[in-house]
C-alpha cells in the first residue's frame, strides 16, 4: 500500500490534516479493489505450498502419490484401520476432505468413505490408466491425487465408496481439531456424543486496523472464531466506506469468541495492549481518527470489571510511556463488515498492517 506508506510520510513531517484524507482514502480505495479481485473463495486459508518446499514437506511416498497419481500398497498403509474419531485433511494444503463418522472398512486395504466432509469440494476426473474407466478424487485447493470414487458402497449411506491413499492425508484426532483451526467441523461430532461442545465466551476489541488485529487474535491458543466489523457507534448497518469518514463513530473492532477454559478474558486483554499503543488517542500509526481508536466493548459486569484491573495495572506498572487512552465501555450491537475484509492478511499475504505482538 504504497499510498498509505506516503500518508504516514505526511504525518511525520507534520501535515497531518492532509494525512489523514490520504490514509483514509489509500485505505478505502485498497479495500475497493479487494472487492474484485479478492471474491469469496473456498477454503482461502488452505495453500497449495511452492514445489520447492513441497518436496520438502512430504515424505517420498506422499510426494509420489499426491503429485505423480501413485498407490500406496492395501494394508500397509497408516489408515486403512483408523477407528479413532477426527478428520482427514489434505497433506499438502490442510483443506478438510473426509470425517471418522463417514468411515468404513470396505475390505480393500485402503482408507475408504461414503462422503466427503459437507460442504467440502472434491475434484473428479476420468482416468483410464489402467485400461477401463474410472473417476479419480482430486483436492480441489491443492489438485492432490486422493484415489479413486466407486459406486459400490454401502447402499444404506449413498452407495459410494471414496477409496483414498493414506498418503494424501494427515488425521487430525477430534480433540485437536479446535487447536488445529478446524473447530467449526466439530458439531457433528458434539451431535454424535463424541466430544463436548465447548463453553464460549465473547470479546468486541478495538485498537486500529481491524486487518491486522484479526491476524494476531485468530491465531491465539483458545480462540475460536474471529469476525471483523464495526462497534460503538450510532449508525445500523454501517458501510466500511461510511465508517472511514469517522462519522458513524464506530471503531473497527473485532468478535472475538474464545473458550475460557483454554484462554482467560484477562489473559485475552494481555494480547490486546500487546499488539496495539494503547496511548494515542484515535490513531494506530498511520491509521487517524475515531474509528482506530483503542477500545474494550465489555459484554458482562465481570469483562468490566477484569477491563478496568488490567487497564489499572498497567498504569500501575507504568508499563507505557504516556497515558493509556483505552476506553472500557458496554458493548453494543456489533455489525460484520464486508467479506473482503475477513481474515484479510490471510487471503493478501504481506498486505497492508500496523501490528505486532511485543513483549
Amino acid at each position: 500500500m504504497n499510498s498509505v506508506k506516503i500518508a504516514g510520510i505526511a504525518v511525520a513531517v507534520g501535515l497531518a490534516l492532509g494525512a489523514v484524507a490520504v490514509v483514509r482514502n489509500a485505505k478505502a480505495a485498497a479495500a475497493a479493489n479487494e472487492t474484485t479481485s479478492n471474491p469469496k473463495a473456498t477454503m482461502n486459508d488452505f495453500k497449495k505450498p511452492d514445489p520447492a518446499r513441497l518436496k520438502q514437506k512430504l515424505s517420498a511416498e506422499q510426494f509420489a502419490v499426491t503429485q505423480k497419481c501413485g498407490t500406496e500398497p492395501p494394508f500397509r498403509n497408516a489408515y486403512w484401520d483408523n477407528h479413532k474419531p477426527g478428520i482427514y485433511v489434505d497433506i499438502v494444503s490442510g483443506e478438510p476432505l473426509f470425517s471418522s463418522l463417514d468411515k468404513f472398512d470396505s475390505g480393500t486395504g485402503w482408507p475408504s468413505f461414503t462422503r466427503p466432509i459437507q460442504g467440502t469440494e472434491i475434484a473428479e476426473k476420468k482416468d483410464t490408466a489402467i485400461g477401463y474407466e474410472r473417476t479419480e478424487v482430486r483436492s480441489k485447493v491443492a489438485d492432490s491425487h486422493l484415489g479413486h470414487v466407486f459406486d459400490d458402497g454401502p447402499r444404506d449411506q449413498g452407495g459410494m465408496r471414496y477409496c483414498i491413499n493414506s498418503a494424501s492425508l494427515k488425521f487430525i484426532p477430534v480433540a485437536e481439531m479446535e487447536q488445529a483451526g478446524y473447530g467449526q467441523l466439530l458439531a457433528p461430532f458434539v451431535a454424535a456424543g463424541l466430544v463436548k461442545a465447548p463453553t464460549t465466551e465473547t470479546a468486541i476489541l478495538a485498537g486500529g486496523c481491524f486487518w491486522g488485529m484479526e491476524e494476531i487474535l485468530r491465531q491465539l491458543p483458545g480462540v475460536i472464531k474471529t469476525t471483523v466489523g464495526y462497534s460503538g457507534g450510532k449508525t445500523a448497518d454501517p458501510t466500511y466506506k461510511e465508517v472511514c469518514t469517522g462519522a458513524t463513530g464506530h471503531a473497527e473492532a473485532i468478535e472475538v469468541v474464545f473458550d475460557p477454559a483454554r484462554l482467560s478474558y484477562e489473559g485475552l486483554l494481555g494480547y490486546f495492549f500487546r499488539m496495539h499503543d494503547p496511548t494515542t488517542l484515535n490513531r494506530q500509526h498511520n491509521d487517524v481518527g475515531t474509528q482506530y481508536r483503542s477500545a474494550i466493548f465489555y459484554t458482562s459486569e465481570g469483562q468490566k470489571k477484569i477491563a478496568k484491573s488490567v487497564k489499572a495495572k498497567l498504569e500501575q506498572a507504568k508499563k507505557f510511556n504516556r497515558p493509556i487512552t483505552t476506553e472500557i465501555t458496554a458493548a453494543s450491537k456489533f455489525y460484520s463488515a464486508e467479506d473482503y475484509h475477513q481474515k484479510y492478511l490471510v487471503k493478501n499475504p504481506g498486505g497492508y498492517t500496523c501490528h505486532v505482538l511485543r513483549d
